[in-house]
């Protein structure tokens, strides 16, 4: 659960901050909205399925058999409920992120494309395979965090301040 954290930390603030827009018309939030519905229906839930299978096992170790089995499944149920709330509730600024990010045209285009056998499929697949690039990425975290860590001391050295 902390590698997973430190990688949401590590791309909130690298993440570069978005440029300043004018406000996106009626016609392309509509088509955000449709978007991010299409979207958030089934692939939220496996999305949360799949973190929940990935995250669960480091909380479950923290417990380390301290606790009974029917706490445990109480534990585990809060977990997902919790996880799908939050999920839920950033999502709920997703069609201003669309809006931000697409024009209206490619909005419409990319509704087409989700409603399309192939998109109906990448839907159902993509978080899949996000869970499988996420599980590639989490045990190569702690060497690229060391790493980096590293580099900035070296910089920070560099133009003569102490670590």
């Amino acid at each position: 659960m902390r590698r997973a954290l430190a990688i949401l930390l590590f791309c909130v603030f690298v993440a570069p901050p978005a440029p300043a827009q004018d406000p996106p018309s009626a016609e392309t939030l509509r088509a955000a909205q449709d978007l991010a519905s299409i979207l958030t229906v089934d692939s939220m839930k496996r999305m949360t399925e799949i973190m929940t299978s990935q995250m669960w096992p480091q909380v479950e170790a923290q417990f380390n058999g301290k606790v009974d089995g029917a706490t445990l499944a109480e534990l585990r149920a809060e977990f997902e409920n919790s996880l799908n709330a939050f999920t839920g509730e950033v999502m709920k600024d997703a069609p201003a992120i669309y809006a931000r990010h697409f024009s209206a045209q490619e909005l419409h285009e990319m509704v087409a494309f989700y409603r399309s056998p192939t998109g109906i499929k990448a839907l159902h697949e993509m978080p899949q395979v996000m869970g499988d690039v996420m599980s590639q990425m989490v045990p190569r975290m702690q060497v690229f965090q060391a790493d980096l860590k590293g580099r900035i001391a070296a910089i920070m050295q560099k133009h003569g301040y102490k670590n």
